[in-house]
């Protein structure tokens, strides 16, 4: 038995949970989300809650059995709370901006890095207290916030040696030592 897979979700009071065949939808006061549960794997609603079974407990029923609660607990979470992540932008000239249904990063190269914000995602940039760039991604679908957190550090991540670039916030970056000059002879 999945030790995960067994607990049964809680629906919170603003939550309304269908399940038709192998896909469940879930809608809450932050959005809605959809997805097909895999195969083996059965998801009912009973006395307010959601509950995942299989009937294949060989070790593919077992772990997607897992999978799926705790991907259903995430959406219950997603659609009632939202997940968030923030991004730093460190480095001198480095600007970011939410232009229209874009967002434009100055990163240090010849042109702007312009990414197109996805439809479910709500970014927003502020400044620190020192005047960095901190960039908020927030949304109900926890693996969509993770990808375009992801994506937007993929342009510029935090080199070692300076430590500017794109990093998570509290995200520790080890800096290297340069190169040291020695004297020509001694």
């Amino acid at each position: 038995m999945s030790r995960i897979g067994k607990q049964p979700i809680e629906i919170p009071a603003k939550t309304k949970v269908e399940v038709r065949g192998q896909a469940i939808r879930i809608e809450g006061p932050k959005g809605a989300l959809e997805w097909t549960v895999p195969p083996p794997i059965k998801v009912e609603v009973k006395d307010g809650k959601v509950v995942a079974g299989t009937a294949q407990l060989d070790r593919t029923g077992k772990s997607r059995w897992g999978l799926s609660r705790a991907l259903i607990a995430n959406m219950v979470k997603g659609v009632n709370e939202g997940y968030s992540k923030q991004l730093l932008v460190e480095g001198v000239g480095f600007r970011a901006a939410v232009k229209g249904a874009n967002l434009e990063m100055l990163l240090g190269y010849s042109h702007p890095v312009v990414f197109e914000i996805p439809k479910t995602i709500k970014i927003t940039v502020a400044d620190t207290a020192d005047r960095k760039p901190m960039i908020t991604i927030e949304g109900c679908d926890k693996q969509l916030v993770g990808e375009t957190a992801a994506r937007l550090r993929r342009f510029y991540k935090p080199e070692p040696y300076k430590g500017k670039g794109v990093r998570y916030l509290g995200e520790q970056v080890r800096r290297k030592a340069g190169k040291t000059v020695t004297g020509a002879g001694s």
